[in-house]
């Protein structure tokens, strides 16, 4: 560890906020870097709350150079993951880091050589990171899109990272792909006749989630989502306690329309979310609520108009996973959320993903819709 750069575990109240607000600072050049609410960077370190805790152990660092905190970094591993097979991205021995900031490769060094010490003395000898905190948080590092703010719920760092991070003995073992698609014209000839032959098919039918059963629908998308992504490299389950965080947290940005859920023959078989891009709001609020801020929020989450639209999830079940249905259902589901983003919210832009860079029918589908590939997350592996 460098001379002068100290890096000791957080401890205290005045030391969380230290390493909340440090990344506020370090990020405040950034033009495209969108505050998180402050609130939410809170609650997802609050072991009472986040349910993450359950089956994690999680230490904090911050990096000090004399007086003044310079980085941050979280170092955790998920006793889930660990039981994960060791094909599938994690598996037993693998350990975790995240929420990494630094002001420079020193003390970047600093900060991951803390983190790692920390892991071997919880008998982890492999790291996959970034992950902050899990990965159905904010995996992996930036390394390209740089030049445009993330949409909500995506991470966004400092190009300088990569090579800190890769100078540290890194090396890149999956890629996770955004692809940018132009919504307001329609999609090509070819996805209008599988969208119309599955509207022909008397066995398929999509219908938007029903909020006055929102509980019960939330419940049976995340249970085809712990399906669909089971074989999927990095999965780790969602908890039945997850189950009830997520969907409390998801409500607020749910529009019915274009949240849908698939059904063949009168059984649920897939699903598909989609958001609207609230990052336009928090750009404004600088990470508070206060003194308005919870108003303009409210506003803009009831309001009729947004420009950019995500499409983080989607969900087949195994059992029509690699067939034509499965990617006529995903057709179906993202032409149904392009109508109603276009022709009620004025929308512009869709963003799909993240998507795994070997999941070939995902990446054929943003493909066929003309997705341009806008943003890459790399997560890197080292041995310990």
């Amino acid at each position: 560890m460098t001379a002068d750069i100290a890096v000791r575990p957080v401890t205290g109240k005045a030391e969380l906020k230290t390493f909340v607000d440090i990344a506020y600072r370090l990020n405040s050049g950034d033009p495209h870097w969108v505050p998180p609410l402050r609130s939410d960077v809170y609650e997802l370190l609050n072991r009472d709350k986040n349910p993450f805790y359950e089956h994690a152990t999680v230490q904090l660092f911050l990096a000090w150079r004399g007086n003044e905190p310079v980085g941050r970094i979280s170092a955790h591993y998920d006793h889930l993951a660990l039981e994960q097979p060791a094909d599938q991205g994690m598996g037993p021995g693998t350990g975790n880091w995240g929420m990494m900031e630094a002001a420079d490769e020193t003390v970047m060094h600093a900060l991951i050589a803390a983190a790692e010490d920390w892991l071997r003395g919880q008998d982890m000898t492999r790291v996959i990171a970034p992950m902050s905190l899990s990965v159905w948080d904010e995996p992996g590092l930036l390394t390209k899109g740089h030049d445009h703010p993330p949409t909500i719920m995506m991470g966004h760092h400092n190009a300088a990272y990569q090579g800190w991070i890769e100078a540290a003995g890194y090396s890149e073992v999956k890629q996770l792909l955004t692809y940018r698609v132009p919504i307001v014209d329609g999609f090509p000839k070819i996805v209008n006749r599988i969208v119309a032959s599955g509207e022909r098919n008397a066995k398929i039918e999509i219908r938007p989630i029903d909020m006055n059963r929102y509980d019960e629908e939330a419940e049976l998308i995340l249970s085809i989502l712990n399906r669909a992504w089971s074989k999927n490299w990095g999965f780790v389950p969602i908890t039945d306690r997850e189950v009830q965080y997520i969907k409390g947290k998801l409500k607020p940005v749910i529009y019915p329309p274009v949240n849908l859920i698939a059904y063949y023959e009168g059984k649920p078989a897939a699903f598909m979310l989609a958001f609207p891009d609230i990052n336009e709001a928090l750009i404004e609020m600088n990470g508070s609520l206060l003194p308005f801020g919870w108003a303009k929020l409210l506003w803009k989450l009831k309001r009729k108009r947004w420009k950019i639209g995500r499409v983080p999830l989607m969900g087949v079940l195994p059992e029509h996973q690699n067939s034509r249905l499965a990617s006529q259902l995903a057709f179906m589901m993202i032409e149904y959320i392009r109508r109603w983003g276009v022709g009620t919210m004025d929308a512009g832009i869709a963003e799909v993903g993240w998507i795994l860079e070997d999941n070939q029918g995902m990446v054929a589908i943003a493909d066929a819709i003309d997705g341009d590939n806008n943003r890459v997350y790399s997560v890197y592996e080292k041995g310990l």
